[in-house]
């Protein structure tokens, strides 16, 4: 099944393996897994990703590792927030922490900008999806892209307000986190419609997707909402929730979105708890409430298995966009399935793409809205499949056990890498569920505050603000 419209423009850059190679900061030595889970120690492992990877001279954080990658510039965005939590947990201090922070925010900000095909790392304030690890400069012909330049921006905007202290170091992260977020052009970006364009291509201009209906773009739309220099109108809003698709699906009615990354990314830096817009008003629940649905709908899928694929049951489940065992159109259980390669992986009303294979990122990314079935989840994968899933830097991507196609795949296929995109809900999400740090440092955020009330939120910890 081909990845429909809204998907396409987020993840076809995923896909590509350039010769690019990442320059690691200083990658750990791997450590023998303990004989019982934790989610401190998976947190610690999963932020060590994003310490240890990152360039040295840029402070950009590789798209995938080992296999040699760009620089995802969503990645980084999480990065930038994952060393929160590194401090946080006192895993590094303050003042690395800082000096990490502040060296990647001098780099974006240097980068140069511009119309040109090359030579630059962005445009009108955005960024391109991937980047050269080293300088920063477009990767080959990919899109500069709005949905990575808003979690790149929510990642620069959560220590912004996380560094308030009274050093020159502290002082100029905030200055350049203000200055990087308020130079992105978000009206530009509309292209004279209603919402948002998914990207632009300087050699053929904007690309045909645009952002509507429910996905992981609502931190997007509400941070260029609330803008003070490059505003999109308010009414923005209303044109994104008018293509909702409200369905019931495996026994839970809430907005549809396939792959459970679409319920997770925006949650990250907004506690959507209690507040409300006129659509969820009208429905009588809020978003969280709807990303806690979201996640027991995929569960019950996983029950009740359909595709009859190994591993599937109450306690291992959960699709997203995440890699897979390559293409591949082989027999299974008297059908014929088509094994990918990534893909964005997921169950709803009207979308279904499922070959077997699973990523802890959506157990671990879903974590504060259902701990009482992902914690389990989490736990059942590391005792099952133990080191073959489970490393250095926590779970690897995903992993199949229905393939068993190929030298090394007779007990089930396991990725070799890890991503950083869904590193990052890992990491983060367990840290806003056992203190909600990043949640708690968007609250005090006066652009995101003010982009909620002009999009008709109300309510809960908003009504304080």
């Amino acid at each position: 099944m081909r990845l429909p419209g809204i998907m396409t423009a987020v993840f076809a850059g995923a896909l590509l393996l350039g010769a690019i190679s990442a320059s690691p900061q200083n990658p750990t030595t791997p450590k023998p897994i303990p004989q019982k889970f934790s989610l401190q120690e998976l947190e610690f492992r999963t932020f060590k990703y994003f310490w240890d990877l990152a360039d040295t001279t840029s402070g950009l954080i590789p798209d995938r590792y080992p296999t040699p990658s760009f620089s995802s510039i969503a990645a980084t965005g999480f990065g930038l927030s994952a060393y929160l939590v590194g401090i946080d947990q006192q895993y590094i201090s303050r003042r690395e922490g800082a000096a990490r922070v502040l060296k990647t925010l001098r780099f974006l900000y240097r980068l140069p900008q511009g119309a040109d095909k090359t030579g630059v790392g962005g445009y009108k304030g955005l960024f391109y999806h991937f980047l050269d690890m080293h300088t920063g400069m477009r990767f080959k012909d990919v899109e500069l892209s709005t949905i990575d330049t808003g979690l790149l921006m929510a990642g620069i905007l959560s220590c912004l307000e996380y560094f308030n202290g009274d050093s020159q170091e502290e002082r100029e992260i905030r200055e350049l986190a203000d200055k990087l977020y308020r130079r992105v052009d978000w009206a530009w970006a509309l292209n004279g419609k209603d919402i948002l364009s998914m990207g632009w291509h300087p050699e053929s201009g904007f690309i045909s997707s645009y952002w509507y209906g429910y996905n992981e773009a609502m931190v997007l739309i509400i941070m260029a909402i609330g803008s003070p220099t490059h505003p999109i109108p308010a009414s923005c809003w209303n044109a994104w929730t008018s293509k909702y698709n409200w369905s019931n699906s495996y026994g839970f009615s809430h907005v549809n979105f396939g792959p459970l990354f679409g319920h997770q990314y925006s949650h990250i830096y907004i506690d959507f708890k209690g507040i409300k817009d006129d659509y969820m008003r009208a429905k009588g629940i809020d978003y969280f409430e709807n990303s806690r649905r979201a996640t027991y709908s995929q569960q019950a899928y996983c029950r009740a298995n359909p595709g009859k694929f190994a591993g599937y049951g109450r306690y291992i489940w959960g699709l997203t966009a995440c890699d897979g065992p390559g293409y591949a159109r082989l027999p299974w259980k008297g059908k014929e399935v088509v094994f990918d390669g990534y893909s964005a992986r997921g169950i709803a009303s009207g979308y279904l793409v499922d070959d077997g294979t699973l990523a802890p990122t959506a157990a671990g990314g879903s974590l504060p809205f259902a701990p009482e079935i992902c914690i389990p989840a989490l736990e059942a994968m590391y005792d099952t499949y133990g080191s073959a899933l489970y490393q250095e830097y926590g779970f690897k991507d995903s992993f199949n056990p229905s393939f068993t196609r190929g030298k090394g795949n007779e007990k089930g296929w396991f990725d070799v890498d890890y991503l950083g995109i869904d590193q990052g809900p890992i990491v983060l999400m367990i840290a806003n569920n056992h203190s909600a740090l990043i949640w708690n440092m968007m609250k005090q955020n006066l652009y995101i505050v003010r982009g909620l009330k002009k999009a008709g939120f109300a309510g809960g910890w908003l009504g304080k603000k």
